[in-house]
């Protein structure tokens, strides 16, 4: 047998191997450093997200008026039975419900006015020491804008009482352009129905820049007409009269039209019995009232309809008569049972009828 080539030994190959070893080793010693960039989460806020265009908005909205149908048939069922109602009825029943909505519309919004001090500040513009009289002039634009005047979708700027100042700053976006792109939603989601419609208009207000220190109180009111925009007896459908969780923010379309619908349908079915119990004291009233003679008692009943709360200085402002007259007609309702005094006070009293 020939004796194999003995293999040469490489000195640089054997350094070379050490050198790599010892390289590595460093390196997992050096636990306390930062590893390489690649491995590293990103902590970094995202960049600009384009904003969804208007079709997309509007498309998730009639998605959730699809998934809403059922729901959206009944509630419009109960507005149109209030509409018919108020169509029916006298004239200060649209002045009382829209007294009340704004009362609790004050509520939700913050402002925390009671209907008492609403009668006050409406009738004779008295308000006490602690009432803030910015807090009432919002609450009486939000009555007026419930008892008539023009429509969000007709003169925003109009229905608002707003206009740009002469003065505007350049980085300030004027009225007119925030105006126009809610407008311009509006005009594009008329195929839906007016209650869908009115509940989009009131989420995609914010979204437009038309609050003003986050004031709510003017969307709710612009959403409270355009839900009513079909009717003819009602100015408004009432939003917050069986409580204001429709108009709590968050979640997708579909869950806020699910809250609107739940929302109104209690509202307007609190509405529909409140009209119940006063037509029935109307009625009761003007039976019983009928051995009065003078103009003063059938003004005050009327007053008294149209008023959930009605003080002696009030009733004497609102029916021309003289304060001997109010104040017996008052006495003399309150011992029939017609009426009772609500403070519990020996002045500025205030009365209520009794259902």
């Amino acid at each position: 047998m020939r004796p194999g080539t003995p293999a040469l030994y490489d000195e640089s190959d054997a350094l070379g191997i050490y050198a790599e070893e010892v390289e590595q080793a460093s390196e997992d010693d050096l636990w306390f450093l930062p590893g390489p960039m690649d491995d590293e989460p990103d902590y970094l806020p995202p960049g600009p997200r384009a904003e969804p265009r208007e079709t997309e908005v509007l498309d998730e909205w009639r998605k959730a008026e699809g998934g809403q149908a059922a729901r959206l048939a009944r509630v419009a069922g109960r507005v149109g039975a209030l509409d018919d109602r108020l169509k029916r009825g006298p004239e200060g029943w649209r002045h009382r419900l829209a007294l009340m909505e704004a009362a609790d519309l004050s509520w939700h919004t913050g402002d925390r006015i009671s209907q008492d001090r609403l009668a006050l500040w409406i009738s004779l513009r008295l308000s006490g020491v602690q009432d803030d009289t910015a807090a009432l002039a919002r609450v009486g634009w939000a009555i007026r804008r419930l008892t008539g005047g023009p429509g969000p979708e007709q003169d925003l700027s109009a229905f608002l009482d707003r206009r740009d100042p002469e003065n505007i700053s350049d980085e300030t976006e004027p009225f007119v352009d925030r105006a126009s792109g809610w407008l311009d939603l509006m005009g594009q989601a008329t195929d839906l129905h007016p209650i869908t419609r009115a509940c989009a208009g009131f989420h995609l207000w914010r979204l437009a820049g038309l609050g003003q220190h986050d004031d709510r109180m003017e969307a709710a009111v612009a959403a409270a007409r355009i839900a009513a925009s079909d009717g003819r007896g009602a100015v408004f459908t009432p939003l917050a009269m069986g409580g204001a969780g429709g108009l709590r923010a968050g979640g997708s379309p579909f869950e806020r039209l699910e809250r609107w619908l739940y929302g109104m349908e209690a509202a307007c079915l609190t509405a529909v019995r409140h009209l119940d119990d006063i037509e029935a004291w109307s009625a009761r009233a003007e039976a019983e009232m009928t051995l009065l003679s003078g103009r003063t008692p059938p003004a005050l009943r009327a007053v008294l309809t149209e008023w959930p709360l009605v003080s002696a200085p009030m009733a004497q402002a609102l029916t021309s008569a003289s304060r001997a007259a109010v104040q017996r007609n008052l006495a003399w309702m309150q011992e029939r049972g017609l009426i009772r005094e609500v403070t519990g006070q020996g002045r500025f009293r205030m009365w209520k009828a009794t259902n």
